[in-house]
């Protein structure tokens, strides 16, 4: 699990008045009850940022049991800035997905409320989970989006020798906060690596702009070194009217309709496609300053990272769109995501 990051809104912190010890006598069943209740406390409270009487209303326990099992968190030194993994029930749903998607690894995020934003918890396995592959010499290339840009704050920020970065879309001027140059740049400050910045508009008014753009203004290099690269990490939009490009007006309302109308589910660096990962034909697919479709899936290391109960569709697309060596998701939609192809042979068979 991730590292806890400094928040300052905090209401409150562990009481040192409650560092009284847990029962010493107990079996080993309650010891393993006792762990995963305290991995699942430390979880809500250093990444969910939950207060300790949202925990115990949520778990139904006890406000004075949260702070117990906080205190037992550090005496067993099972927190250091980092929170050990082992909550069986994500372990569970991990080798689910890996057995049902063909992936090679699976990463569930534990989020105490199905209606949460699961945005952060999403996010902060992310972080981790991007730190720990990371390896020098590697080129890898980035998608945007909110919960890949929560990750920085989660992820280390130890020099990569020879590191390689390249943003797979070109910009967006309204939404700085989640602008794919800035993360890329980000990213790549982290790590001290060379980073290769798409600078184009992420939408043209034309396939002819695109192509002159590709050809005559060195954005051509930008889509060769995505053919090299070693691994993409991405995030899936979907098609609400919550979804980052609507909200931030990146693209207006009657094209969402329209690709609604379509049957698309979710988008891929602008890449819409529908439930069966099948991309629509849409005009805008030729309008789209991003590394084609058939260049991520070439990718050997491909990480699809996204959550939350309105991508459980978008994210089952995309699946079936890239198919992905790795997925990085919370636990509600990991399990709808298994539960939507449940007995479903053909739902299961990812395309490659």
């Amino acid at each position: 699990m991730p590292r806890r990051t400094n928040n300052h809104n905090r209401p409150e912190s562990p009481s040192p008045e409650t560092d009284e010890q847990s029962p010493a006598s107990v079996g080993p069943g309650a010891n393993q009850r006792n762990k995963r209740m305290r991995l699942r406390v430390a979880w809500m409270y250093y990444v969910e940022e939950l207060t300790q009487n949202d925990i115990a209303q949520q778990l139904g326990i006890g406000r004075v049991t949260v702070i117990r099992l906080l205190a037992d968190l550090r005496a067993r030194s099972e927190i250091r800035f980092s929170i050990e993994q082992g909550i069986p029930e994500c372990i569970a749903l991990e080798r689910a997905l890996q057995a049902r998607f063909g992936l090679q690894d699976a990463v569930v995020a534990p989020l105490s409320d199905p209606g949460a934003d699961a945005t952060v918890a999403v996010a902060a396995a992310t972080g981790q989970y991007t730190s720990g592959m990371l390896r020098p010499g590697m080129r890898i290339g980035l998608g945007w989006g909110r919960t890949l840009h929560e990750s920085l704050r989660f992820m280390s920020d130890a020099p990569v020798a020879d590191l390689s970065v390249v943003s797979l879309l070109g910009g967006i001027t309204k939404v700085r906060r989640f602008n794919p140059s800035e993360f890329a740049w980000r990213f790549s400050s982290l790590y001290q690596a060379e980073c290769y910045l798409m600078t184009a508009p992420a939408v043209v008014d034309s396939p002819q702009t695109r192509q002159t753009l590709i050809d005559h203004c060195g954005l051509g290099d930008v889509f060769e070194n995505a053919k090299s690269l070693d691994a993409v990490l991405l995030s899936v939009g979907d098609v609400t009217p919550e979804g980052t490009a609507y909200r931030y007006g990146v693209l207006p309302e009657d094209m969402r309709r329209r690709f609604l109308a379509m049957g698309a589910v979710g988008d891929l660096l602008f890449h819409y496609f529908d439930r069966d990962g099948t991309l629509i034909k849409d005009p805008i697919q030729g309008r789209v300053m991003s590394v084609p479709v058939e260049t991520l899936r070439a990718v050997p290391q491909r990480i699809l990272a996204s959550g939350g109960a309105q991508k459980v569709d978008a994210l089952l697309g995309a699946l079936r769109l890239i198919a992905p060596t790795t997925l990085i998701t919370d636990e509600h939609c990991a399990r709808a995501l298994v539960a939507l192809t449940d007995g479903d042979a053909a739902s299961a068979s990812v395309r490659r």
